[in-house]
């Protein structure tokens, strides 16, 4: 069995996608994951992802979100 604690929701303000994100810990081995949840009108699409997985994705959204603050700001 799994517990699952929300972490955060973000609304996305263009294509009213809604983004979830989870924390599953596994009682059973000890496992944490973290869920990504991204909901689109009724459909769903969801990831489960690995500490070192979610390192990475982190470090290169954020990345791609300086580069663009670099252009917007001249």
């Amino acid at each position: 069995m799994a517990q699952i604690s929300g972490l955060t929701k973000i609304k996305v303000p263009l294509g009213s996608q809604e983004i979830e994100l989870q924390q599953i810990d596994h009682v059973e081995g000890g496992m944490s994951l973290l869920r990504i949840r991204i909901r689109e009108g009724k459909r769903f699409t969801i990831f489960d992802i690995d500490p070192a997985t979610a390192e990475l994705w982190a470090s290169a959204m954020q990345h791609w979100a300086n580069s663009q603050k670099k252009l917007t700001n001249g």
